[in-house]
């Protein structure tokens, strides 16, 4: 893989920006030192910059010449409520926060293409460099969707990515259809009638109920979805009684977890039998259950034509390190609110080996700086592609 001269004499530059990053992590909605930085950045280079879509968010504006086609490039900016472990001379300087996904690394390489981009100016069109706050779960995607985002800045396609340990970083993968799951969550009570635990009979015990409701839990998947459609479905919370009293049988079993799928069918057929498999639960028992559930994230489906195109970016950069074939993940992402708006493609960029089991959201994870070249040229090839002078 050959790297662009000029963004190669700026990997210095973004190295120092990515671990500067990295030492002040920031948690969803709280990005104000990093969109400052990266405001000040864009401005720098001589593009538009639009604050405060989602609250903290950022949009960079780069047109040139007079092209009509318009293409939005994304990168998330927050942090996670985690502890960094790993010992390294950038480690976090915030108590309890760190970068454990690579969002100072997707920022970055995000800056790095802006800044490449407006000194070469070497295409016709517009494009929007999308900086998302608080992807991790706290809606920042929503957000500047309902913020007016696409209406203040239409985009003819929209792209995203993330770096994926186990990968190279001069490989990446392109791949057509589901990519990330959709993200929900669940959550149950169950309403017995509490008593003495040497007295079951005088009460309804919620704990017995719990206990059959969640050794059944799996058999949505494994008898009631179709086996082709991958779904997962987790009981991640469970609150019950008190340690110190253990002969009261309680009142009531809280219950949440989290709910995946791939397709907007299975999701409905997981929000339908989590609900009747409490429900029936209830009745058996004789007691009473309150349910509720959450869409929080629609799962990433890459658009046939926009992959055509970042396919097509990506084998320029990175020649036959092209992943074409690649396993979606059940993670979420928010991305999924922007590519309903517009096609888009979410690629998955190589961060090496995962070193003493550091993947994503791993105390010990970093973001691999030897990613940065072969980033930003892919954001910059898929520019100069896709917004071709003619």
């Amino acid at each position: 893989m050959q790297i662009n001269p000029d963004i190669a004499a700026d990997l210095s530059i973004l190295t120092a920006l990515r671990r500067d990053l990295h030492q002040y992590p920031e948690l969803g909605f709280e990005e104000i030192r990093t969109s400052a930085i990266v405001a000040k950045l864009l401005e720098e280079a001589g593009l538009q910059v639009t604050l405060g879509l989602g609250g903290t968010g950022v949009v960079g504006t780069l047109q040139v010449g007079n092209g009509t086609r318009v293409v939005g490039l994304r990168a998330d900016m927050d942090a996670l409520a985690m502890p960094e472990k790993a010992d390294r001379p950038y480690k976090s300087k915030i108590d309890g926060k760190m970068h454990a996904c690579g969002h100072d690394g997707h920022t970055t390489l995000l800056v790095g293409a802006a800044r490449h981009l407006a000194r070469t100016r070497n295409f016709s069109g517009t494009v929007h460099f999308i900086f998302q706050p608080a992807e991790e779960g706290r809606g920042g995607a929503r957000r500047m969707v309902e913020d007016g985002l696409f209406e203040k800045f239409p985009c003819d396609a929209v792209y995203g990515l993330h770096n994926m340990p186990g990968l190279y970083p001069d490989e990446i993968a392109v791949v057509e259809g589901p990519q990330l799951a959709s993200s929900d969550s669940w959550r149950i009570t169950f309403r017995g009638t509490g008593t003495h635990g040497a007295k079951p009979h005088l009460g309804k015990d919620p704990i017995t109920a719990a206990g059959t409701f969640l050794s059944s839990l799996q058999t949505i998947v494994g008898r009631v979805i179709d086996p082709l459609q991958p779904a997962v479905v987790s009981a991640c919370s469970v609150q019950a009684g008190n340690p110190e009293a253990l002969n009261v049988i309680p009142d009531t079993v809280e219950i949440g977890g989290t709910a995946r799928a791939y397709s907007a069918d299975v999701r409905d057929q997981l929000e339908a039998e989590i609900g009747r498999l409490a429900k029936g639960t209830a009745a058996m028992f004789g007691i009473a259950v309150d349910y509720s559930f959450q869409r929080r994230i629609p799962p990433v489906i890459n658009h046939a034509d926009a992959t055509r195109r970042a396919l097509k970016a990506a084998r320029s950069v990175f020649g036959d390190k092209v992943r074409t074939a690649f396993p979606p993940s059940t993670a979420g992402d928010d991305f999924a609110y922007f590519a309903g708006k517009a096609p888009g493609c979410y690629v998955w960029l190589g961060n090496g080996p995962a070193m003493d089991g550091a993947l994503h959201h791993n105390s010990a994870y970093d973001f691999n700086d030897e990613a940065l070249g072969p980033g930003v040229s892919f954001w910059s090839t898929l520019v100069e592609q896709e917004l071709e002078r003619t």
